[in-house]
């Protein structure tokens, strides 16, 4: 009877043993599997993700040849702006301006001159109907206010060149507004592109309805805040009074600080004057 117990109990252990082995086959059949789904997810990933690439590459590549022509076209259409300012400015009559245009035409633009004969090139009506019909700017008033609503002050850009290229930008994109309308987009179309942030805020709270009140404002604020500046970076300065008692006082009073103010102002208007020629070239 023993013997037969012994035989059992070695039996069930081979059995076990057998068990485990088939339990740990299974485990690493398992592991195969999860590394096999692992690398297939792996490889659909890889293929998806340079696809992904693929497509947003020819994206850009239309999105940047669209925004060379639009460019383009917003280009022709200034130069065409700036010559009726300096045309009016000169008081040149009809056969000046249409000789002075046809000489200052160039690219696309030059090549609708193409089109007209010898004679028509003296008739500044005929040469604007031509211009009108290749670059007409209704098509791009939806840009211009796209412009208007994404633009943002550039690091370095002054308060003033922003203020005029924002002016610019509403003379084309609101050319049917009346002005208080326009005067009063224009100024809130300027605070958005403001940079600073308190600049900003500041300025936004005081709810001007023109721009050149909204900055003139937000440049004396910023002028405010670099004498502010210069203000707490002063030392104070040891005197002796009446009493031979020393005391301390700071450099500044009150009054001071206000033409420090005074002073910044005058300075930041001195240098935007003269940055601004140089920059209002790259806003026209």
């Amino acid at each position: 009877m023993e013997k037969g117990q012994e035989e059992m109990k070695k039996g069930q252990e081979e059995m076990n043993k057998e068990m485990k082995n088939q339990i740990q086959g299974v485990k690493v059949k398992i592991e195969e599997v999860k590394d096999e789904v692992q690398r297939k997810i792996e490889e659909v990933e890889g293929k998806v993700q340079k696809r992904i690439e693929g497509v947003e590459d020819k994206v850009q590549r239309k999105m940047k040849e669209v925004e060379d022509k639009v460019r383009g076209k917003i280009g022709e259409v200034e130069e065409k702006v700036q010559f009726d300012v300096v045309s009016s400015a000169n008081g040149w009559n009809n056969l000046l301006k249409a000789s002075q245009l046809v000489a200052t035409l160039r690219g696309s633009a030059a090549e609708v001159l193409q089109g007209i004969s010898s004679e028509k090139l003296k008739d500044l009506t005929t040469i604007e109907k031509a211009l009108e019909a290749r670059f007409g700017d209704s098509h791009l008033t939806q840009f211009y206010r796209t412009e208007l609503k994404t633009r943002r002050q550039k690091p370095g850009q002054s308060l003033q060149v922003l203020a005029a290229y924002v002016e610019r930008l509403m003379s084309l994109a609101y050319a049917e507004c009346p002005q208080d309308a326009r005067d009063s987009l224009s100024a809130q179309y300027f605070v958005d592109a403001i940079r600073n942030e308190d600049t900003q805020l500041s300025t936004r709270l005081m709810d001007f309805t023109d721009l050149k009140s909204a900055l003139a404002y937000s440049m004396k604020y910023e002028a405010s805040k670099i004498a502010s500046k210069i203000f707490m970076h002063t030392r104070p300065i040891r005197i002796e009074d009446n009493a031979s008692k020393r005391k301390d006082v700071t450099f500044e009073s009150i009054g001071s600080v206000g033409k420090i103010i005074g002073q910044t102002c005058c300075w930041i208007e001195k240098r935007s004057s003269t940055e601004s020629e140089r920059d209002l070239l790259e806003v026209l």
